[in-house]
């Protein structure tokens, strides 16, 4: 028994150890191995200097407090990100009523105004996106939904009828004066339509929406056809709007003079479309009229190139 006392074995009459009492004294313990520091050494070799005891002591409170710091420097993060989303949210909530009860029932008076265009900036909230496209974009071309269901029976009919294993080739010396049969160019195009998002993709929730909405343009617009990169505006217009207003929305922005000089590969009106911007800064941004004229050369002789 004397053994034992001085030699410390018996443990339950010992006095609380230094390393027990700095843990109970620290407010935070690490859910890690930074309190191995803390430890006394193995029995077999020398025991701690107290120097080298009350070093570790302080790096281990350092090391707690700076746990606690990142600790809390994350939660305030935490806590701005949701303030910050509460206060988007708020906003998008607001404008969606100044949207629905001020600018939607007065479109046609307030589409130029300033206020709107300042609102169309911020962003226009999901609830009345598609809305506010719609009427945007207009529908000078009178598509009606029955029209969207013929042309969409019309491009099903084609489908059917076309050989499963159409080359591209056949596809590409189709003539100009009736490219239906580029819907084939349309199922190569779909699996390259965001394909980050894997919507639009085979097997998507918006493959069949996507698909069937090409094809009725296609067949709507047969001196047009499909053209590679239509797939991108369509799929985006099918995000906010109804499938058969998407397609009279898709159709009626891609009868702008713009969009179709390009989509028809018309060599005169896309090479009038520098000079027409050009025309556009000179009365609005003085500065970047000069710099659109020293640059004017380049995407004229860009979009030649990208025709040939």
């Amino acid at each position: 028994m004397e053994y034992e006392t001085k030699s410390g074995r018996a443990g339950p009459v010992n006095p609380t150890s230094p390393r027990k009492s700095v843990r109970k004294n620290l407010d935070f313990e690490p859910l890690s191995t930074t309190a191995l520091i803390l430890e006394d050494r193995p029995a077999n070799l020398p025991a701690k200097p107290a120097e080298e005891a009350q070093k570790h002591r302080q790096q281990y409170e350092e090391m707690v407090a700076q746990a606690k710091k990142r600790e809390l420097k994350e939660a305030q993060k935490r806590k701005k990100q949701l303030e910050d989303r509460c206060k988007l949210e708020e906003s998008i909530g607001t404008a969606a009523q100044i949207w629905n009860q001020e600018i939607l029932p007065n479109w046609s008076t307030m589409c130029t105004s300033r206020r709107v265009r300042d609102l169309w900036w911020q962003g226009i909230p999901p609830s009345v996106r598609g809305k506010v496209w719609s009427l945007a974009v207009g529908n000078e071309l009178n598509i009606t939904h029955e029209l969207y269901s013929i042309c969409l029976a019309r491009a099903r009919e084609k489908w059917k009828s076309m050989p499963t294993a159409a080359s591209e080739m056949e596809t590409e010396d189709a003539g100009s004066s009736d490219r239906e049969s580029s819907l084939e160019l349309i199922k190569l195009d779909i699996s390259r339509t965001f394909p980050h998002l894997c919507i639009f993709q085979q097997g998507g929730p918006y493959h069949d929406v996507l698909h069937s909405i090409l094809g009725a343009y296609t067949c709507y617009r047969p001196d047009v056809g499909y053209v590679q990169g239509m797939s991108f505006i369509a799929a985006v217009l099918i995000l906010n709007l109804d499938t058969a207003d998407a397609f009279i929305a898709f159709a009626n922005l891609l009868n702008k003079p713009c969009q179709m000089a390009f989509f028809r590969v018309d060599h005169s009106l896309v090479s009038t479309q520098p000079h027409t911007h050009t025309h556009r800064y000179t009365h609005i941004y003085k500065y970047i009229s000069v710099h659109v004229s020293v640059k004017e050369s380049g995407p004229r002789i860009q979009c030649n190139n990208n025709m040939k």
